[in-house]
């Protein structure tokens, strides 16, 4: 069963808070209900939604929901790499490898048996809090 608890992410928070310096990123760590280790990007120097439409619209199939990312995206986890490219793929792959350090995924889904030892969401801004680009942004 997944489990985060606040010593867990009390160990993995140093690193986190040192990858997002080296960015240029503000952001908050927490443990959502007991299972997940939650990263909310609230402001930096990448600008994540404009590199996330355009890679995103050069896809195949284009924007799944219809339209592109306005003010905050909730970045999949297992995805991430086919929907950022440049500066903002590069953050968010050391990001999530710090994020999953120690964890374990023994799932089987043929069998409906799942082990895994905590989720992980990264929320760049939120539904009610926007993202906020800083004025000396980062494009490639």
């Amino acid at each position: 069963m997944a489990y985060m608890s606040q010593e867990k992410k009390a160990i993995i928070a140093p690193k986190v808070k040192s990858i997002c310096k080296k960015y240029g990123i503000t952001a908050s760590l927490s443990v959502r209900n007991h299972s997940t280790l939650v990263l909310t990007i609230k402001s930096g120097k990448l600008d994540f939604i404009t590199n996330n439409n355009e890679v995103t619209s050069n896809r195949p199939g284009g924007f799944r929901n219809g339209s592109p990312a306005k003010d905050h995206i909730s970045v999949n986890p297992y995805w991430y790499h086919e929907h950022f490219d440049g500066k903002c793929k590069e953050f968010l792959t050391e990001i999530i490898a710090i994020m999953n350090c120690g964890n374990h995924n023994r799932s089987d889904s043929m069998s409906d048996y799942f082990d895994i030892g905590w989720y992980i969401d990264v929320d760049i801004g939120k539904w009610d809090k926007p993202y906020q680009l800083d004025n000396a942004y980062i494009t490639a």
